[in-house]
């Protein structure tokens, strides 16, 4: 179904939101805009954004592919935070939008059961944060390699969603949510976080990190928004980055 962009335009009075049929990656098109609270959708991106460098599988007509361009008064070693935020932002959203309950993988991953639905990447540019979103929202089915990892709202709940309606949602979450952290700070959103994933804290999982692969149980944030590991190993690691995943 085609995307309606003058539904959303109305919805979000006062903002930029451009929009394209085909993009390579609406990351590289925000990077090129100044304004705060700028939207880039694309229907279709031809080489969509993943962390550490994967592709985003951008089906057209099926998901939802934007760019939020985003000036937040945080000081720079806050954008972890920034990302854990637009997470919850988007939890909100699918669960009121699609009545389907995700859970967030630190940092970035949205699941339903074991299978990822969303994704986001936060990407510092100066003063600006670009934040790349991704929803798996109609998809009727994944590519073969992707079956296994991941599914669609639709795939999850049986039925289809409106992709303008839940781009909408997003858009107000996320201006909630960074107006919580430049006004009360890292705290909150860390525990909103900590209470809406079941990885934050008490999970056995492995951590693929390079050269190295860790296992234990997490332990909670720090302040600065990464992930705690008590290891097997008898010590306690902070998480950069890295591909957490549940223990086989």
């Amino acid at each position: 179904m085609s995307f309606d962009i003058a539904r959303v335009r109305t919805a979000l009075p006062g903002r930029r939101v451009d929009y394209y049929e085909t993009l390579g990656s609406t990351m590289t098109a925000a990077a090129a805009i100044r304004a705060p609270g700028a939207i880039v959708i694309a229907n279709e991106q031809s080489a969509g954004q993943g962390r550490h460098g994967h592709v985003w599988h951008s089906e057209p007509d099926s998901g939802l592919y934007f760019t939020i361009v985003l000036r937040p008064r945080l000081a720079a070693e806050l954008l972890p935070v920034v990302t854990l935020a637009l997470g919850l932002a988007v939890q909100e959203a699918i669960s009121q939008v699609c009545d389907a309950q995700p859970d967030l993988r630190w940092p970035n991953d949205l699941l339903i059961g074991p299978r990822k639905c969303a994704g986001i990447l936060t990407q510092l540019d100066g003063d600006r944060v670009l934040a790349g979103i991704g929803i798996n929202v109609n998809h009727a089915s994944l590519p073969p390699d992707l079956g296994a990892i991941a599914t669609s709202l639709r795939l999850a709940t049986g039925r289809s969603h409106s992709r303008e309606e839940l781009l909408c949602a997003v858009a107000g979450g996320v201006d909630r949510m960074v107006n919580l952290l430049e006004t009360e700070g890292s705290g909150p959103v860390l525990a909103l976080f900590t209470a809406q994933s079941s990885y934050a804290r008490g999970r056995r999982v492995q951590v693929d990190l390079p050269g190295n692969l860790l296992t234990g149980t997490t332990a909670g944030l720090t302040a600065d928004g990464y992930l705690l590991l008590d290891g097997d190993d008898g010590r306690r690691h902070i998480i950069l980055a890295g591909g957490v995943r549940p223990e086989n």
